[in-house]
């Protein structure tokens, strides 16, 4: 029953890219990119997402290499970290880093007037070393610190996945992070949230465990 199971979703999954294939409208991707834009649209049923990716020219070749070097993944929230492919991760000797909840990240952010998760992205900064990603699907706080960071040299990540959703400051971190040199995946505009963070990465390590296995 699992067996069968198993290979039903298989099915409707295969079935499901068939479909946004029909669905596209012919934006320039490299295949690699293409994947990623596919996988969040498969995440979230929007086929707008097309339109509003946005790579930088090196983000899809940074983010295989770091993965395959056992690099860790720092997210913003635990609706991201639940996402992502852990099993995948874990195989090539990375893990998730997310401090959002920890006592101290609460205390911190308390005393010093900021938000949970730029606190959580110092932290995290300071204290695990083995960071080669950040994807941020939730705060746009925690997108502007990651930046703060890097562009102070203190922390130098091979990618930063950026695609916080919302009303408020969400666009214009975004818009900011697509200004940068370094490596980005980003969405313009509202949209995002931790289903497209997620899946981003999920594209990624995929794509990082298998090249020729493309949807």
């Amino acid at each position: 029953m699992t067996e069968n199971l198993s290979s039903k979703g298989l099915s409707i999954e295969t079935d499901s890219f068939k479909v946004i294939r029909g669905l596209l409208k012919g934006r320039s991707f490299s295949a690699e990119e293409l994947q990623v834009v596919m996988r969040v649209i498969h995440a979230t049923g929007d086929p707008m997402y097309e339109e509003l990716m946005e790579f930088h020219p090196g983000a899809v070749d940074a983010a295989i290499r770091s993965i395959r070097e056992g690099r860790d993944i720092l997210v913003d929230v635990r609706m991201v970290e639940a996402g992502i492919s852990r099993r995948i991760l874990e195989g090539f000797g990375g893990k998730t880093i997310c401090l959002i909840s920890d006592d101290d990240v609460i205390e911190t952010a308390k005393a010093e007037g900021k938000t949970r998760a730029e606190t959580a992205m110092e932290k995290a900064v300071e204290s695990a070393p083995g960071i080669g990603i950040v994807a941020v699907g939730n705060a746009p706080t925690a997108l502007m610190k990651a930046m703060e960071l890097a562009d102070s040299g203190v922390f130098t990540p091979d990618l930063i996945v950026g695609v916080p959703v919302g009303f408020i400051m969400a666009a214009e971190s975004k818009a900011e992070l697509m200004k940068r040199d370094y490596p980005f995946i980003s969405c313009r505009g509202r949209k995002g949230g931790s289903p497209v963070a997620a899946a981003v990465i999920n594209a990624l390590l995929r794509t990082a465990l298998n090249p020729s296995a493309l949807a």
